[in-house]
């Protein structure tokens, strides 16, 4: 009996040497004249584990991990294909309490399928929300994605159904769906994890948007730095073409949609939706004035749905089991799961997919384990490099949209950067108006000379020089970004540069709470 063993071929696992391990398994095992059937899966999402081992028994999957070539040897004299003991040993892989307290909706096949194989992307409820979607009027389809309280998960948070009712009732000969996967912001990954782990979820969800709102074409316009998901995805479509998944009349119907992956050149700027629409179109990135909205003049002009991997990658489930199955998770009016991705300064880094609701506090120990160092955990950015600082009073903080408005903080794409009682703020501070500044694309004064002004300022200040004067300066300029900028970019930047100044003066050589912006 063939024995199937699982190696990741997520870049992370890559990183860590899961392309040797496979290797050097494949050879162990033809050594010793074993049969079996190497899978390269997804991660789980344990990056601390990885490269993270699986072996199919009658018992379930049991894990092993990290695991190096050399301990590929030592595996096989324990007999690891049929879950014998040794040091790495895990024990069945969906026991491990940080993947047991998890609720995955969107990321439920990655890490147990293999990522470009039709055939097991089906017989895991695949394409389950396509046919559905193939036997509903339009308006019904949009309906469901309303109806399940989606908003789009890319950080803007807007409802997602409105978006595209508004491209639905939009007359044109010809509409667009793009996927931004220009996943830019530190400390995400969540878009990376599906396109590389299982594309076909994508695929089908921006399928469904199509036949909703009449798009016949698709893009999934995704940064050059992920060359693991380029080939995935274009594996994939061409397999979901093949099979009548995409391409004129879609499983016999007589719906058409088609689909392509483009390539960014790097710009964050092209995360905004608009400047990500004037790359497409062969354009230098730069902002659109709005409006008019995508949705109604969008790519070359037309009616245009512009989502993030997530939110497109949520829709199947939510077109096989129901809006009301998908509303049922979360609180509020953030409804659903949101993955949540731990980088930085954590003990155990990784995706950490739950329903909203859960304190910060509760995901950086309960999940995270504390910081790697050992040291107290002093702060933590969330939503990405123009996300706020968050200090230890602030970690009860349910992870909602609205909770985080009210404390003035983002949630954006759920990304977590953490950072012990080493870090000085007003360096961070100062990165940040640096990062503004390299990355503008210069359409708007705000954001064009106040995120240079503003670096500026800050080296004055943390050089120690007219502190009082330049602290009153730094205020102004992050006001005028704040309220002048034309996009996110200028807009946000003050986020990270007034939370570390408000929470942290300390570090900007003030020795009294500085007063809220």
């Amino acid at each position: 009996m063939t024995i199937r063993v699982y190696v990741p071929c997520d870049s992370s696992a890559v990183s860590l040497g899961a392309d040797r391990v496979a290797v050097a398994i494949t050879n162990e095992a033809q050594k010793r004249n074993i049969d079996i059937e190497l899978i390269r899966n997804g991660s789980r999402g344990l990056f601390w584990l990885e490269p993270l081992v699986e072996v199919a028994t009658s018992e379930g999957r049991i894990a092993y991990g990290s695991v190096s070539v050399n301990d590929v040897p030592g595996l096989f004299d324990a007999e690891f294909l049929h879950g014998g003991t040794h040091r790495l040993f895990l024990g069945l892989t969906d026991e491990i309490a940080y993947l047991k307290k998890q609720q995955r909706l969107t990321f439920a096949r990655v890490g147990i399928t293999d990522p470009i194989s039709l055939e097991d992307y089906i017989s895991h409820d695949g394409y389950r929300g396509l046919n559905n979607a193939l036997n509903l009027p339009q308006a019904d389809i949009v309906k469901a994605v309303t109806d399940s309280g989606l908003r789009g998960r890319g950080g803007a948070a807007f409802p997602t159904g409105i978006k595209w009712n508004t491209v639905l009732n939009t007359s044109s000969e010809q509409k667009y769906i793009i996927c931004n996967a220009d996943e830019g912001d530190s400390g995400t990954f969540s878009d990376r994890m599906i396109m590389e782990g299982d594309p076909f979820v994508l695929i089908e969800g921006m399928t469904i948007a199509g036949i909703a709102v009449g798009a016949t074409q698709g893009y999934i316009y995704l940064r050059v730095e992920y060359p693991h998901a380029y080939i995935a995805l274009n594996t994939a479509i061409e397999k979901a073409h093949q099979a009548g998944y995409l391409g004129k009349n879609i499983q016999g119907s007589d719906k058409t949609f088609h689909l392509e992956v483009r390539l960014g050149a790097g710009a964050y700027i092209c995360g905004e939706e608009t400047s990500l629409m004037e790359s497409l179109e062969g354009k230098r990135g730069l902002v659109r004035f709005k409006p008019p909205l995508p949705a109604i003049k969008g790519l070359f002009g037309k009616p245009t749905v512009v989502n993030n991997v997530i939110s497109l990658a949520s829709v199947p489930i939510i077109l096989d089991k129901g809006g009301d199955h998908y509303r049922d998770f979360g609180m509020g009016r953030s409804r659903g799961t949101l993955p949540l991705q731990l980088a930085g300064n954590i003990k155990h880094g990784g995706l950490v997919e739950l329903a909203f609701g859960l304190t910060l506090r509760e995901l950086l120990y309960d999940f995270g384990g504390g910081s790697a160092s050992g040291k107290p955990i002093r702060a933590v950015q969330v939503g990405g490099p123009l996300g706020a600082y968050l200090p230890e009073s602030q970690f009860d903080t349910a992870l909602d949209y609205e909770a985080f408005a009210a404390i003035w903080a983002v949630l954006g794409h759920g990304g977590i950067v953490v950072f012990d009682d080493s870090v000085d703020m007003a360096e961070m501070a100062k990165y940040s108006m640096e990062f503004c500044a390299i990355e503008s694309c210069g359409k708007c004064t705000p954001c064009r000379i106040g995120s240079t002004r503003g670096y500026e300022v800050l080296d004055e200040i943390i050089s120690g020089r007219n502190l009082d004067k330049n602290i009153i300066l730094l205020r102004d300029l992050c006001n005028t970004l704040l309220n002048g900028s034309l996009c996110a970019l200028g807009g946000m930047t003050p986020y990270p540069v007034l939370s570390a100044l408000n929470h942290f003066p300390e570090d900007f050589g003030i020795h009294e709470k500085a007063n809220a912006a």
